[in-house]
């Protein structure tokens, strides 16, 4: 028994030192990429703007449901390819208390259907029909579908929702955001 305390042991340390070297190495990538970064701070050259979304964002998210307030994010993040606010969600999410295996199947949630509250599917597909506006619209039937499942207050906030992340996520993706970093923290909080 001993032995094999002492092997796994041996083991758990190896992929220990392993999973250190890769956070390393992401580390120094992510770090060199952010001092690569040459486009504007979008914070610091329109201030007034940036907190004007910030106010916005928090008025939308007010009275939601964080757990369904992080899925929104995720997945127009995913729709948009904005990989700083996707990696922001996830950890967001995850701290909240997330499941990693709900977290892996918000890009697919129709073939995962069980995974998520009809509340919850309501609120990704409408995510998705607003995010992608330019593809058709907003069908009747997704819209519908939404709004049986929040009351007009509710419906207002999650759409709010919607439009500011589509807005950070243009912010992030035309100024160059660095999937990685958090500059959250070091300008304004709340977004």
């Amino acid at each position: 028994m001993t032995t094999n305390t002492t092997a796994l042991n041996g083991t758990s340390d190896i992929a220990s030192a392993n999973d250190s070297a890769i956070d390393s190495e992401i580390d120094s990538a992510i770090a060199a990429a952010e001092a690569a970064r040459t486009r504007l701070d979008f914070a610091k050259a329109a201030p007034k703007v940036f907190r004007a979304i910030v106010g916005f964002d928090a008025a939308a998210r007010a009275g939601l449901d964080p757990a369904l307030v992080e899925l929104i994010q995720i997945r127009a993040s995913h729709l948009n390819h904005c990989a700083y606010c996707l990696h922001l969600h996830t950890n967001d999410a995850r701290k909240a208390g997330e499941s990693e295996d709900r977290l892996h199947l918000v890009a697919v949630w129709r073939e995962a259907r069980h995974f998520f509250t009809e509340k919850e599917q309501a609120a990704l597909a409408l995510t998705e029909a607003v995010t992608l506006v330019a593809d058709g619209g907003v069908p009747d039937e997704v819209y519908a579908q939404a709004a049986a499942q929040f009351d007009d207050g509710e419906l207002a906030h999650v759409l709010a929702l919607i439009m500011t992340i589509n807005t950070w996520n243009r912010v992030a993706l035309a100024t160059g955001k660095v999937a990685g970093t958090d500059e959250r923290r070091q300008v304004a909080p709340g977004r």
